[in-house]
């Protein structure tokens, strides 16, 4: 049961994160876009940009932060590897990763680039 609410909390949280992009003009490319070594929540689009967004809720911004660990974004930059190979412009393509952590409020803040090589 737990899981099940987990899950569809997850989704709540995306669905809002997405809203937030799109109202600031970004496009949807991918929802859960999954590689052969993880998945990327969302990835967007402003121009020729991709901006790869990783969601984490949780009770305040401090603890969904807390709940990225190293190995999670070595998982990320593999997979938008993986996407970005598919590109025209391949792996020269223009690319972004954030963080958008969401609060038991119902908050989205958004961290640009807080995953930046």
């Amino acid at each position: 049961m737990r899981q099940a609410r987990n899950y569809h909390a997850g989704l709540a949280a995306e669905e809002m994160v997405l809203r937030s992009y799109q109202s600031a003009g970004y496009t949807l490319r991918a929802r859960r876009f999954r590689g052969l070594r993880g998945e990327i929540d969302l990835v967007l689009g402003q121009g020729e940009a991709v901006i790869f967004v990783e969601v984490k809720k949780s009770k305040s911004f401090e603890a969904a932060m807390a709940r990225i660990g190293a190995g999670q974004i070595a998982r990320i930059y593999e997979t938008a590897n993986e996407y970005l190979g598919a590109q025209p412009k391949g792996l020269l393509t223009e690319a972004r990763f954030d963080v958008a952590l969401v609060n038991s409020y119902g908050e989205v803040k958004v961290l640009e680039n807080a995953l930046g090589q």
